[in-house]
């Protein structure tokens, strides 16, 4: 077989393959088999009837189309292969050749126009200085997250006085669109301040005491009337503030396994210091993440346009030019990194273990709330597990990176983020773990192609 690359534009190649007959015959005789398991002759078993008695009841030409729809999209990957193309979309395909309809010569010739991965280069790593917030931990840190502890061991107590923020109201809630009910629900407790209810829901109940009634005209947030505006009548039934624990050291008692409320602050204080410092390594990474991007990164427009197609017709939004405008955007951002991470993955020479894939996948089955083995099962019928090896090993390219650049503290000293972004030692232990390497090949995702002209 023989392939060459012709570049139409940045992001977009045409591919065009020459494939010899020999190396068609085997998706011929298999298109033989096929159709004269499809076909019944007098005299013949069905499977057993000669290739000429199918010629002459189908045609030659319906079996090389068979043999060429069949055989398209294994010819299709094995020149992507071969060429070293990254396709980022769907192939136009165009069959303009085929082997000769009288006889067992001639090769099959066809043309794949497919948007690819742009050629992108990156900054050095060496040269690339990243500065994070400095790691403090103040007493109002401390206090914040003492005070968060005491509400957990809080009670509400109902008071007879207006609401205020904070407060947990009791309502009843009734929501009309040109007069008509269409939603109420009721003995809801709602916490003002929240705002996870409707929109005007918190200044609304700011105010009220138990037993009074407002009303107030807001967006629905949801069902058949979404982003209408409604004329909402609340009802708070009851009015509870959350009293707190006293901070002493019988409360660390109760709340943690410390005798005193000065063990207790001083776990309070380590804790915020590590939540400050994973928060440098995420600081650190979104930091490097612009750097890298900075550059000019050509897209291809098709697989954005389809994106964000498949993003509106999913919601229904379509015909929103607005929301069209915003999903546009996010969907090119989302393809700009996935593009320079790809490429730092393979300048890093990024191995991606069956461990390392299997713990992605397992959180990533919490985050959605299923069972592990039913989301990996689903993402592997699904052909997606190529897809999360990918995002496993961007992820993993960018804390090997965060190790070859510089992190600084606001005051100009080193960051340590050891801890979060792992060790070279750690990337040799995966590297010699040759067994179990996962491998990631883009143009397993490409779905696979059928030629636009018949045979």
């Amino acid at each position: 077989m023989k392939s060459a690359v012709e570049t139409l534009d940045p992001t977009k190649v045409k591919l065009t393959v020459e494939v010899e007959y020999d190396e068609l015959k085997p998706s011929i005789d298999h298109a033989y088999k096929h159709i004269a398991e499809q076909i019944t002759v007098p005299g013949f078993r069905k499977g057993k009837i000669p290739a000429r008695i199918v010629d002459q009841r189908v045609g030659r030409g319906a079996v090389l189309e068979h043999a060429i729809n069949e055989s398209l999209s294994g010819f299709y990957r094995q020149a992507v292969t071969e060429t070293n193309l990254r396709p980022l979309g769907q192939p136009e395909v165009e069959v303009i050749k085929v082997p000769d309809l009288d006889g067992t010569e001639g090769e099959l010739h066809f043309t794949a126009e497919v948007e690819v991965r742009p050629e992108v280069e990156l900054p050095e790593l060496s040269g690339i200085t990243v500065t994070v917030d400095d790691l403090e931990v103040t007493d109002d840190d401390v206090q914040e997250r003492l005070d968060a502890l005491r509400e957990r061991f809080g009670t509400l107590v109902g008071v007879d006085r207006p609401a205020v923020d904070g407060d947990f109201v009791v309502l009843d809630l009734t929501a009309k669109v040109a007069g008509d009910e269409v939603d109420s629900v009721s003995g809801v407790s709602y916490q003002i301040g929240s705002g996870n209810m409707l929109e005007g829901l918190d200044e609304a109940l700011t105010g009220l005491s138990a037993g009074e009634t407002t009303t107030f005209v807001a967006p629905l947030a949801g069902g058949e009337h979404e982003g209408a505006d409604a004329d909402v009548t609340v009802v708070a039934t009851t009015v509870k503030q959350r009293d707190l624990p006293e901070a002493d050291d019988d409360f660390a008692q109760l709340a943690s396994e410390f005798d005193t409320l000065e063990e207790l602050t001083a776990d309070l204080r380590e804790q915020a210091a590590n939540i400050k410092s994973s928060n440098q390594a995420v600081q650190a990474r979104d930091l490097l993440l612009e750097e890298l991007t900075k550059g000019d990164v050509p897209l291809p427009a098709g697989v954005i346009e389809a994106e964000v197609v498949r993003h509106l017709e999913g919601e229904g939004r379509l015909e929103d030019a607005e929301h069209r405008t915003e999903v546009t955007e996010q969907t090119e951002t989302a393809l700009k990194n996935q593009i320079v991470l790809d490429i730092l993955a393979e300048q890093l020479e990024i191995k991606v273990a069956q461990n390392e894939l299997l713990d992605y996948l397992v959180n990533a089955s919490r985050q959605y709330g299923m069972d592990a083995n039913t989301f990996i099962k689903t993402i592997d019928e699904n052909g997606q597990i190529p897809a999360m090896v990918g995002e496993v090993a961007r992820s993993k390219a960018l804390a090997v990176a965060l190790r070859q650049v510089t992190i600084l503290d606001g005051a100009g000293a080193d960051v340590d983020l050891s801890d979060f972004i792992g060790s070279d030692e750690d990337d040799a232990a995966v590297a010699v773990a040759a067994d179990e390497t996962v491998a990631s090949d883009e143009t397993e995702d490409a779905a696979v192609v059928e030629a636009d002209e018949k045979a």
